[in-house]
C-alpha cells in the first residue's frame, strides 16, 4: 500500500472544507475509501454531508449552531471528545485510505479539545493512512508535524457587502 500522509487546510479564508471534499471526491473515484468527520457541524444542510454520506461514511460531532468561543458549554467539549475518540478508531480500523477530521483544528482554537490530542493522532497514524485537517489556527507544532500545508488567505469577500451563506455554494 501507498504511504499517507498529513495535510492541513488552514487559514482565515474560504475553502478549507471545500478543498478536503475535493481531495474526497478525487479518491472516491479512484476507489480509496474515505471516511470524514466534522467537529462543530451538525445537520443535514450542509450540501457535502447529503453528497457524501452516499460515496463515504460521514459523521458529525456538533450541534445545530454556532459554539461560544469565550465560554465554550461543556456540551460542545463533549462532542469534541466522542468524535476526536471515533476518528482513533477509524484511523486504526484499516478500513479507510483517507480520514478527514474537518474543523478539527478549530476546535483546538476553540478549547474544545487539545493541541496534545491532534498530535498524538498526527504522529501515531498508520503508515499507510492520508490523514486530512482543517480549520481555522493550526498551531506551530501541528505544522511542523504535517507533510503539506495550504493557508486560505481571504483576499475578498462578498460577505462584506452582507451577503447571506447561500446553499450551494457557500453549505
Amino acid at each position: 500500500m501507498d504511504k499517507g500522509y498529513i495535510q492541513i487546510y488552514t487559514g482565515e479564508g474560504k475553502g478549507k472544507t471545500t478543498a478536503a471534499i475535493g481531495l474526497a471526491v478525487r479518491a472516491i473515484g479512484s476507489g480509496k475509501k474515505v471516511a470524514i468527520i466534522q467537529f462543530m457541524k451538525k445537520g443535514e444542510h450542509y450540501g457535502e454531508f447529503v453528497f457524501m454520506t452516499k460515496h463515504a461514511t460521514m459523521l458529525q460531532f456538533g450541534r445545530e449552531g454556532f459554539v461560544d468561543i469565550d465560554s465554550p458549554p461543556e456540551e460542545d467539549i463533549d462532542l469534541a471528545n466522542v468524535g476526536i475518540k471515533e476518528a482513533g478508531k477509524m484511523i486504526f480500523s484499516g478500513m479507510y485510505d483517507i480520514i478527514i477530521l474537518d474543523e478539527i483544528v478549530t476546535a483546538v482554537e476553540f478549547g474544545l479539545l487539545s493541541e496534545g490530542q491532534i498530535l498524538d493522532l498526527m504522529k501515531n497514524k498508520p503508515e499507510e493512512i492520508e490523514l486530512v485537517l482543517t480549520g481555522r489556527g493550526a498551531t506551530k507544532k501541528m505544522i511542523e508535524e504535517a507533510d503539506l500545508v495550504t493557508e486560505m488567505k481571504e483576499i475578498k469577500h462578498y460577505y462584506k457587502k452582507n451577503v447571506q451563506a447561500r446553499e450551494g455554494i457557500e453549505f
